[in-house]
């Protein structure tokens, strides 16, 4: 009993929230996150966990203690648009891997916040890397529905989970197909049955817990079909995107978001008149499948130049462990400008797709991704341009709270930088 009092008590210090204090963050270059330049010698103020200014000529509290950012770079921490973090360690070892409802019978009922581990390294890695919000899905395993996903800080905490149930997540095209019984008619027909079966259930109508769908499953289902949950949407092909967005007009409240989207340049136009914003993936341009003949690095410039409201995602890439690639998928989108013959994104644009541009595609803008006023202080000082692959992260704020920023690699790094005769491999002190 007294082992688990004390393991308690140190999990509830571990828990609790740094002391609120002012801080201002001065001299550095200021990027807001919402698209507008970076401010040259601008301030960033915080207290209380939130953010109070930033910009030019902002005025220092007398009580703030000052953190001198002179030749780096402020911007809003990185808002990860598609992960499993947390819900993976090593993708092989089945006791680690926690992506999928597996065979447990439900399907878009399945909540991934409880299984999201924040004692995972990837945690630590891609905090010290300026990740500090991050959407997490479900993996799907019996049934398109994959089931509900959520917001996730990346603080140094027990409690990583900013929003439950924040969306539910779906499989299309192929791999939509595969969970069909192999054809996308099959799909089509899937998922039109278990959204009709939805609203039976709450019109008090059918017969649940059977193959199709279980009554937790209808329950989860009904949210999206009110348009009180977004329903993420795994698709890579143009057709199968145009078949989505006919089912939609049979669903007229259900709010989709795309995500993959490697051929979204065929169907730009059709895409914004049917306002749809995508989470894409950045570096697709090999016809890895079938539904991807069309990739190009090119698809995010120019669903961007005609009007679709774009984020950086990474979708079955490495995604439960490498969401640091976002800054550089982001930057290699910034290249593409200098290409001939390819479009790419501002910088400007680029750094909005990975921080305002997916929190307000996921409905917490309002609070999360850019450095405005009355919004949750995840605050990241760079040694450098932060789309360079060759700049870090020196200074990391979550709400606020300074964050610790060591992990495993870079202590396994610290100490054979080094070495010494003599010295031989050992485990890390617990």
């Amino acid at each position: 009993m007294r082992h688990f009092l004390y393991a308690a008590a140190a999990l509830a210090a571990f828990a609790t929230p740094a002391v609120a204090e002012t801080i201002a963050i001065t001299g550095g270059r200021v990027v807001v996150g919402d698209g507008t330049a970076p401010i040259d010698g601008g301030t960033v103020i915080i207290r209380d966990g939130n953010v109070i200014a930033a910009g030019a000529s902002v005025a220092v509290p007398a009580d703030a203690r000052r953190i001198d950012a002179k030749g780096k770079w402020v911007t809003p921490g990185v808002f990860a648009g598609f992960t499993r973090l947390g819900l993976s360690e090593v993708d092989a070892v089945k006791g680690t891997n926690d992506k999928s409802g597996g065979k447990s019978g439900f399907s878009a009922a399945i909540d991934v916040a409880p299984a999201i581990d924040p004692f995972r390294s990837p945690f630590a890695v891609n905090r010290a890397a300026g990740v500090t919000r991050a959407v997490v899905a479900p993996e799907a395993a019996e049934s398109i529905f994959a089931g509900q996903g959520a917001i996730a800080d990346l603080g140094a905490d027990s409690n990583p989970v900013t929003r439950a149930r924040a969306f539910q997540f779906a499989e299309f095209g192929e791999d939509g197909a595969a969970l069909s019984g192999g054809s996308r008619a099959g799909a089509h027909l899937h998922f039109r049955a278990m959204l009709r079966e939805a609203q039976d259930y709450a019109a008090g109508r059918g017969n649940f817990d059977d193959e199709l769908l279980k009554a937790e499953d209808a329950k989860a289902l009904l949210n999206v079909l009110r348009g009180e949950t977004r329903l993420l949407i795994h698709v890579e092909g143009a057709n199968d995107m145009l078949r989505l967005i006919e089912l939609k007009r049979d669903f007229p409240s259900v709010k989709m978001v795309f995500v993959g989207v490697s051929e979204g340049w065929r169907i730009a136009p059709q895409l914004v008149e049917a306002r749809i914003p995508v989470i894409a993936s950045a570096l697709n341009d090999l016809p890895a499948t079938f539904e991807m003949l069309g990739a190009t690095q090119s698809n995010i410039g120019r669903m961007k130049d005609a009007g679709v409201q774009v984020a950086i995602g990474m979708i079955n890439d490495r995604d439960s462990h490498q969401l640091r690639y976002t800054t550089q998928y982001a930057g290699n989108i910034v290249s593409l400008q200098f290409v001939p013959g390819a479009t790419g994104l501002t910088w400007d644009e680029a750094f909005a797709a990975i921080s305002s541009v997916p929190a307000d595609i996921m409905g917490v803008g309002d609070r999360f991704g850019s450095l405005k006023a009355g919004k949750a202080a995840d605050v990241v000082i760079w040694d450098g341009d932060p789309l360079e692959l060759s700049t870090a992260a020196t200074t990391v704020f979550i709400d606020g709270v300074e964050q610790p920023l060591t992990n495993r690699q870079n202590r396994l790094r610290d100490r054979y930088a080094r070495p010494t005769e003599g010295d031989l491999p050992k485990a890390y002190d617990r």
